[in-house]
C-alpha cells in the first residue's frame, strides 16, 4: 500500500548575502587600506618638504659666514692679518658671498617636485638665475684659491681640493645648462644636482670638522684638508644617490599606495 503525500514545492533559491559593503561602513581591510592611503597621502607633503628644508638649514652656515664677512667689508671693520687679503681685493669676495647665498637658498626650492610643477615659470626662471650664481660663485671661489694669500692652515693640498671641485662646479653646471637647452632633462636634472652638492660643500665642511675639533681640538693643515674634501666626496656621493633613484624600500611603498587606488583614478 503506497501512501500519496501531498507535493511540497521546494522553496526558492535564497542568493547568498550581499558582500557588497554598506554605506558607511567598511570591513577591516578596506579599513586598514583607506587608512593606509590617507596616512601616505597626508604624509606626502611633509616628506617632499623635507629635502628643501634640510637643505635650507645646511645653507645656513655659508649664508651666515657670508653675512659677517661683507659686514666686515662694509663696515669698516678693522684690518686684521685673517681679513686683510679681502679688504686688499674686495670684489671676488664680495661676488662669491653674493652668488654662494642666491645659489644655495634658491637651489632648496628645486628639490621640491610640488612646487617645481605649481610653478614652472618660477622654476624656469629661478633656474636661470641659479645658472649665473653658480658660476659667479664656482669662478670667484677659484679666483680666491689662486690669487689671494692663503691664510694660515691652508696648504697645497687643500688648495688643490679647491681647484679640482671648483672646476668640477663649473663644469656641472655648464653641462646642465647644455643639456636642458637641448631638452635632455634627466641629464639636466644629473648634472645640476651635482653642481649643487658640490656649492653646498661649506655647509657640509662645518659637519665634518665638528667631531674633529670636538675631540682633538682645531685641526692642522692636512687633517683640515682631509676633513674639507671629504665633505664634497660626501655631498657627490648623495647626489649619485639620489640621481640614480630611490632606495627600493621607498619604491615598495609608493607601488602600495598606488595599488590601494580605484582604478581609473
Amino acid at each position: 500500500m503506497t501512501h500519496d503525500s501531498p507535493t511540497v514545492r521546494p522553496p526558492f533559491p535564497q542568493s547568498p548575502p550581499s558582500r557588497r559593503p554598506v554605506a558607511g561602513r567598511s570591513g577591516p581591510a578596506t579599513s586598514a587600506s583607506a587608512s593606509a592611503t590617507a596616512n601616505a597621502t597626508a604624509s606626502r607633503p611633509r616628506a617632499r618638504w623635507l629635502l628643501p628644508v634640510s637643505l635650507l638649514l645646511l645653507s645656513a652656515v655659508p649664508v651666515i659666514a657670508g653675512a659677517v664677512r661683507m659686514t666686515e667689508l662694509t663696515g669698516g671693520a678693522a684690518v686684521t692679518p685673517q681679513n686683510a687679503r679681502f679688504f686688499a681685493a674686495p670684489v671676488p669676495v664680495m661676488l662669491h658671498i653674493v652668488g654662494v647665498t642666491l645659489y644655495s637658498v634658491l637651489g632648496a626650492f628645486q628639490f621640491a617636485p610640488g612646487f617645481r610643477r605649481r610653478r614652472p615659470r618660477w622654476h624656469r626662471a629661478a633656474g636661470r638665475l641659479l645658472v649665473v650664481c653658480g658660476l659667479v660663485a664656482a669662478a670667484s671661489g677659484l679666483w680666491m684659491t689662486l690669487f689671494y694669500p692663503r691664510p694660515e692652515g691652508d696648504g697645497d693640498l687643500l688648495a688643490v681640493f679647491r681647484v679640482v671641485f671648483g672646476t668640477a662646479m663649473l663644469g656641472s653646471i655648464v653641462v646642465g645648462f647644455a643639456a636642458i637647452r637641448r631638452r635632455d632633462f634627466p641629464g639636466h636634472r644629473a648634472w645640476m644636482i651635482r653642481g649643487y652638492a658640490i656649492g653646498m660643500g661649506a655647509g657640509t665642511q662645518a659637519v665634518t670638522q665638528l667631531p674633529y675639533i670636538l675631540v682633538a681640538g682645531m685641526p692642522a693643515e692636512l687633517p683640515r684638508a682631509l676633513l674639507l674634501g671629504a665633505a664634497w666626496v660626501l655631498n657627490l656621493a648623495v647626489a649619485e644617490w639620489v640621481i640614480r633613484g630611490r632606495p627600493a624600500g621607498l619604491r615598495r611603498r609608493s607601488s602600495a599606495v598606488l595599488a590601494d587606488r580605484p582604478a581609473g583614478r
